[in-house]
């Protein structure tokens, strides 16, 4: 059997929960947000997006926005800043680019900047968020795709063509990272290898694995020392290592 111990030299393992807690409750609504909270989680992912009508919604597709009521960015942003989300550290995924201004200035006013880290899968919006406020942490997510295609009739395809990517992705990312082009990547699990945790974390980054909704999965991630592990279902996380 294959050693599952995290390696003694590493922090604790950073819970995020993916939209709160999606398999909880809705994602994305304060529901889901209390369900993480409820659950222990170290940090709570949410997203960002720009409706037709202009307004900035926590939604991570337009589909979704309409499916349930959504809350603004502001809204969400006065939520978080409540005492009650102290020890919450945010992941804020901006799912296209154009509106980083506005993100940026609602985190600082709340005074919020040293417990984000703001992702994107877009390189334009990770630059633009570093010349805007280049103290708040930065996390290139890959791969860039608008859906997970490994839950779809497409999954042989987008397996096969993980095998190319996950063999350039460690030397890749670690150039990013030693370039400052982010201070985190936010892998797809598909991705992940031992090779990949080493080379991000040798040039100073951090490295969190989306989206993990097996107990089996999150234990070896642990155990080859990702930093994070964002989960649909942060229950999972008290039957780690169980």
């Amino acid at each position: 059997m294959p050693d599952l111990t995290r390696p003694e030299h590493l922090p604790p393992l950073r819970r995020v929960g993916h939209k709160g807690a999606d398999h909880v409750a809705p994602g994305n609504t304060f529901e889901s947000f209390q369900a993480a909270l409820d659950l222990h989680v170290d940090m709570i992912e949410f997203d960002v997006l720009r409706l037709r009508d202009g307004r900035l919604v926590l939604a991570h597709d337009y589909e979704a926005a309409e499916r349930h009521g959504v809350p603004t960015l502001e809204d969400g942003l006065d939520h978080f800043a409540e005492d009650a989300y102290a020890d919450v550290e945010l992941d804020v995924d901006l799912k296209l680019p154009g509106y980083e201004r506005a993100v940026v200035d609602g985190i600082l006013e709340r005074g919020l900047a040293d417990r984000v880290l703001i992702s994107s899968q877009y390189l334009e919006s990770l630059e633009r968020i570093g010349q805007l406020a280049p103290q708040i942490r930065r996390g290139w997510s890959v791969p860039k795709v608008k859906r997970d295609y490994t839950r779809s009739v497409l999954a042989p395809a987008a397996y096969a063509w993980a095998q190319v990517m996950k063999r350039r992705l460690p030397a890749q990312a670690a150039r990013f990272i030693e370039s400052g082009g982010a201070e985190a990547l936010m892998s797809h699990i598909i991705l992940v290898s031992p090779r990949l945790v080493t080379a991000v974390q040798e040039a100073g980054g951090q490295i969190y694995v989306w989206t993990v909704d097996d107990r089996n999965r999150i234990d070896w991630l642990e155990s080859i020392g990702v930093d994070g592990v964002i989960t649909n279902d942060p229950r999972l996380f008290g039957e780690a290592g169980a």
